[in-house]
């Protein structure tokens, strides 16, 4: 697939990283795009740099790893690009963001949330509640398989993100719909486990096989 990541730092570095060693053409945004080009270059012919905005035109499915606070931007100036596209949410309300912000967002729910900066767009909650270093570890074969809790209203974005996440080393958890998601947002039992999907499921409540 084609895939834009718009936050290319530890996580979406991580993730996007494995994806494209996978054989996914996948390219990462910066405002800096030049200051990603010795990663492009150690990652071979599958990934490329742009802008955001390039990486919102460029990706069928494009994941967000930014700092939360930037999303009501990346919305209004990208919005348009996005709409019909998958996008992976993984961005989490944290300090710089205020802390009446945080618990605002956290409240109404952050998938929830997410979804009002982009009306149209299909979105995905997804690596969101798990660390870069856990992905890296499971993409290497370190451990069991890492389980990545997901959400989403869309039952056929939902499949191609248990793909991607499969095709990240990883083994998805689809835990239900956007409100489903508040189980793995901070302060849930699902977020920041870093464990693997049958430990995952049990600390969710849902049966260990997935069935």
């Amino acid at each position: 697939m084609r895939i834009g990541i718009i936050g290319a730092g530890w996580l979406g570095g991580t993730v996007g990283g494995a994806w494209a060693k996978g054989g996914h053409d996948v390219l990462f945004s910066s405002r800096r795009p030049d200051k990603l080009a010795a990663m492009v270059r150690e990652l071979g012919p599958h990934a490329s740099a742009g802008t955001p905005a390039e990486a919102a035109a460029f990706g069928e499915v494009v994941l967000i790893a930014t700092p939360y606070g930037e999303l009501e931007k990346i919305g209004h100036d990208l919005g348009g690009a996005l709409q019909g596209k998958i996008v992976l949410d993984a961005c989490n309300p944290y300090p710089p963001d205020p802390e009446p912000f945080r618990r605002e967002i956290e409240k109404a729910g952050v998938a929830i949330s997410t979804a009002k900066y982009f009306p149209g767009a299909r979105l995905v909650r997804a690596f969101s509640a798990v660390d870069a270093t856990s992905v890296e570890a499971s993409a290497a074969g370190r451990g069991a398989k890492l389980g990545v809790p997901l959400a989403s209203n869309d039952e056929n974005a939902l499949r191609v993100a248990e793909q991607l996440v499969r095709d990240a080393g990883c083994e998805p958890v689809v835990v239900g719909d956007l409100a489903a998601a508040r189980s793995f947002q901070r302060g849930g039992p699902g977020f920041r486990a870093n464990t693997s999907a049958p430990a995952l499921r049990r600390r969710l409540g849902m049966p260990a096989d997935g069935l």
